[in-house]
């Protein structure tokens, strides 16, 4: 599932103020790749003593031989990516898990975890 900023719905947009996903979900599948494609998306909220923000488990797949190659740079680049969602910083970003299938046909799941930070 691709996602384009410039076609979401008139409420997502209006709502980026408030809630990143939508720009947090543009940049992901962008670094992801033309390939990639959006399998899940959680988000829940976050706070400590002195910050508040949004936790993210996105959850991407790279179909074919050739995607997989962009799974790994995905997964290489990921960690010291500098994001740019208006309003926040991303706090972290992991790879929690990977998962390769061979048959039927060649699939790489990965499975990542964001912290975004309400910027101040």
């Amino acid at each position: 599932m691709r996602i384009d900023p410039v076609e979401a719905p008139a409420a997502a947009r209006s709502a980026q103020g408030r809630r990143p996903w939508l720009p947090l979900l543009a940049a992901i599948l962008r670094l992801g790749g033309a390939q990639a494609e959006l399998v899940r998306h959680a988000e829940r909220p976050w706070a400590s003593v002195t910050f508040s923000g949004t936790r993210h488990a996105i959850t991407l797949a790279f179909p074919g031989s050739a995607a997989a190659a962009d799974g790994e740079a995905f997964i290489a680049a990921l960690p010291e990516h500098e994001f740019t969602i208006p309003g926040q910083l991303v706090a972290d970003a992991t790879v929690v898990a990977v998962d390769q299938a061979v048959l039927p046909a060649p699939t790489m799941i990965v499975e990542i975890e964001l912290l975004l930070v309400e910027a101040c």
